[in-house]
């Protein structure tokens, strides 16, 4: 039987990492209508411009896009177990400026309905778990 601390580590890695490619899917259409946030790469531009108004317009693309390279980065190092503890403190990171964002420039409800918040606590624990469990950090540490 899996001990309850590989169990919750797998369970983070896996639930943080799946829900980055999940939000960056959709920002590239693979999701369907029905079930998207923003179905396009311009619609989560536009949301962008939302959470960073005090930013030039000039600059707001690219923080959409460095935004999504991270998310896609940081959910793949989360699935397969690379450099899981830095990875897992980034993507606390991360979440808490999203988290941040829409607290501040959107409202301060749509954090806690969306659990930004809760997920960026969930990272950071997961930053703290040193025991390896099924991550290519294992044959890293080998080689």
């Amino acid at each position: 039987m899996i001990k309850t601390n590989k169990a919750l580590k797998l369970f983070l890695r896996l639930g943080i990492g799946a829900a980055f490619l999940s939000a960056c899917a959709d920002r590239f259409g693979m999701w369907p209508e029905a079930v998207s946030a923003w179905g396009n790469m311009d619609s989560f531009i536009n949301y962008t411009q939302q959470l960073v108004p005090w930013a030039p317009d000039a600059w707001v693309p690219a923080m959409g896009w460095i935004a999504t390279l991270a998310e896609v980065l940081l959910g793949i190092f989360l699935i397969v177990g690379f450099k899981t503890e830095l990875s897992a403190k980034l993507s606390g990171v991360l979440l808490l400026i999203f988290a941040a964002s829409m607290f501040f420039f959107l409202n301060p409800k749509s954090p806690f309905d969306y659990s930004v918040f809760a997920a960026s606590g969930a990272a950071f624990a997961l930053g703290l778990m040193k025991e390896k469990y099924l991550e290519v950090d294992i044959g890293l540490q080998k080689s």
